[in-house]
């Protein structure tokens, strides 16, 4: 079981980018878009092919959540990473989909599951429903990753 995503903002924009935000509603059981989230997506231009994506197809996942954590609030994370996490924390079976660096050592810190959007691409490839050249085009979205091997 794949349990259900709450999505932050970053793998969004950039899913929609490459074409792929459909992986974010058909890998898991259920995804959920804060509210906080949609709030800064529509924030973006008018031709932004995620806010595009928000204001139709998208829509439908948005669930206002408007209680932030007060412990989570003390990291002084944007608003959609605290709705994504103060979501996981008081919902069963859910993991955060995020990038964010400072909301994923909020996250290991509180140990609320996490997933970055390289994750859902290669959780994508594993399931055979991707290809390597998608994530290749993650690079020409300008998009910066790091990694560390502990």
């Amino acid at each position: 079981m794949i349990r259900r995503w709450v999505v932050d903002s970053s793998p969004l924009i950039l899913l929609s980018k490459i074409g792929k935000v459909a992986l974010l509603h058909e890998l898991p059981d259920e995804m959920v878009i804060p509210a906080g989230v949609a709030q800064e997506i529509q924030r973006g231009a008018k031709n932004d092919v995620a806010r595009r994506w928000l204001e139709n197809e998208g829509n439908t996942y948005v669930q206002e959540t408007s209680v932030v954590i007060p412990l989570i609030s003390t990291w002084l994370l944007g608003l959609g990473e605290s709705q994504v996490l103060s979501y996981v924390q008081t919902h069963s079976d859910c993991v955060a989909i995020l990038d964010d660096r400072a909301a994923r050592n909020c996250a290991c810190t509180l140990k609320i599951p996490v997933r970055g959007t390289l994750g859902v691409l290669l959780l994508a490839k594993w399931k055979n429903r991707t290809n390597k050249t998608l994530i290749d085009s993650i690079a020409k979205c300008r998009f910066a990753y790091q990694y560390e091997i502990n």
